[in-house]
């Protein structure tokens, strides 16, 4: 263990934000730097629980109190070893994960819990500084090929893996760069692109194919896939976003979240002068409370809005944790993120009934009414419409499964109840040799879960391949969540 009375000595410290005044003038990250001995006196803080609930609140089952032993130790080259020995990608995580494992720390019952993920961002960020992170090319090839569809962290932790047992692994994006969700979905003041870039080199560097521009079932079809590739790896995401059918949809400046995040994160990396849906002088109103939606404040804030309104339609969550999700779930609490503090207005428990045209096609403003569930049904509540100016409606509810379309059709792939990819407890498909990871096979869910399956999906693809793996499977495709 770490310091053995470190919990009863050190409160719970995280980073400082830059302040809010000058960090909405940029897109860096928004964390200041932390002090190594401050970090390690947090590290000190893991306490010898006997039973880590941390390992299974975590999804990837990492080794928490030993990269905490090892940091408050000053050992930081084996603590990125024991960290690397669960996550290819620690810096992702450690950057956007929500952390569930902290609510599950045993410290938590009662107390703060461990800073644990930002230990895990320090542990990596300092082994790429010190040079202790390099490619880990395979001794030999095993003569076997793999195909990889979609190179977001499902698609990457697969790849990865898989070459490192000695397959030859080509991943196709249809995008323009890789990364997936990680490239044009997360906005830059969340996760320098830096980050993501350097994985993709050591990875080129260990052997993987990168084919961007290249549309699975229209570029190449399934057919193709299955002769040229020994196996197949569908990690395409639930990129299929829920709409809002309402009056008024249809008028200019109502967008998905996901038609606008990307051409922000397309602007940071010079494509692009100017985001062609700019919020700039304009009332935003972003339908949705979760993460996107904050991406989406944050990102219309920088861009100079006038205003921004975030609405959901669920009531606003506790400020502790309820009594029905005990530890060591992860609670549904009231959580302020970077975007939060910078800007806007929350509106919860209200449902918006139509958008408002100009007279010219556009839209300028949005009607809606506060509601309450009812028999298991949210009603609107009489007396309480409204409306709010708007002049750009971005819509962030989330997403539906994976698109429907070629290749889906091509492979004749079966779908499970909820619309995703169906699979068995090996994560293969109902086509031989085809194999589902990630969003695609499970539902929209967290980075964590991704990378997670897949290296477990990377597993069976190697016994498939090879007829044994000594690759780690950390989950079964089976699992469930504590977050949905």
């Amino acid at each position: 263990m770490a310091d053995p009375r470190g919990f009863l000595t050190t409160g719970r410290e995280l980073p400082k934000r830059r302040p809010v005044d000058v960090r909405i003038h940029d897109w860096k990250e928004v964390y200041e730097d932390f002090p190594a001995p401050t970090l390690q006196a947090q590290a000190g803080r893991c306490m010898d629980c006997g039973i880590p609930f941390c390992h299974n609140g975590c999804p990837l089952g990492n080794l928490i109190p030993e990269w905490n032993d090892l940091v408050w130790r000053d050992d930081w080259s084996a603590a990125i070893e024991r960290l690397h020995a669960t996550n290819n990608f620690p810096e992702f995580t450690g950057k956007l994960c929500p952390a569930p494992c902290e609510p599950a720390c045993v410290l938590g019952i009662n107390q703060d819990p461990v800073t644990i993920k930002q230990v895990e961002a320090e542990i990596v960020d300092r082994a790429w500084a010190q040079g202790w992170i390099s490619p880990q090319p395979p001794e030999r090839l095993s003569g076997k090929t793999v195909a990889v569809i979609g190179s977001g962290p499902a698609g990457l932790a697969a790849a990865q893996q898989l070459a490192r047992a000695g397959h030859t692994v080509a991943v196709y994006e249809r995008d323009d760069r890789i990364g997936g969700l990680l490239r044009y979905g997360i906005p830059e003041f969340k996760m320098e692109k830096r980050h993501l870039d350097r994985r993709i080199d050591q990875m080129v560097a260990e052997g993987v194919k990168f084919r961007t521009n290249r549309t699975v079932g229209v570029d190449i079809t399934g057919d193709n896939l299955k002769r040229r590739y020994d196996a197949v790896v569908l990690t395409v995401g639930a990129t299929q976003a829920r709409d809002l059918p309402v009056p008024g949809r249809g008028l200019k400046g109502v967008h998905q979240a996901m038609e606008y995040l990307p051409l922000s994160n397309r602007v940071c990396q010079g494509d692009l002068a100017s985001s062609p849906i700019d919020a700039n002088g304009k009332h935003v109103i972003v339908i949705g409370g979760g993460d996107t939606g904050a991406d989406c404040l944050g990102t219309a804030t920088r861009q100079g809005a006038a205003s921004v309104t975030q609405l959901e339609i669920m009531p606003r969550p506790p400020e502790e944790r309820p009594d029905s999700q005990p530890w060591p779930t992860y609670p549904m609490t009231y959580r302020v993120t970077s975007a939060h503090e910078e800007n806007g207005e929350r509106v919860y428990a209200v449902n918006t009934g139509a958008f408002t045209d100009d007279g010219a096609g556009n839209v300028q403003g949005l009607e809606l009414s506060e509601v309450e569930m009812v028999d298991g049904k949210f009603q609107e509540i009489a007396g309480t419409a409204r409306s709010l100016p708007a002049d750009l409606v971005l819509l962030a509810m989330g997403f539906t499964g994976p698109e429907q379309g070629p290749l889906i059709e091509q492979l004749d792939l079966a779908l499970d109840s909820r619309g995703n990819i169906a699979r068995a407890d090996n994560y293969e498909t109902n086509v031989p040799g085809v194999f589902v990871a990630g969003d695609a096979g499970r539902g929209q869910s967290l980075i964590v879960w991704a990378i997670a399956e897949g290296r477990s999906a990377a597993s069976a693809v190697d016994k498939y391949l090879t007829g044994h793996t000594n690759l780690p499977a950390p989950i079964p495709p089976t699992a469930r969540p504590l977050v949905g």
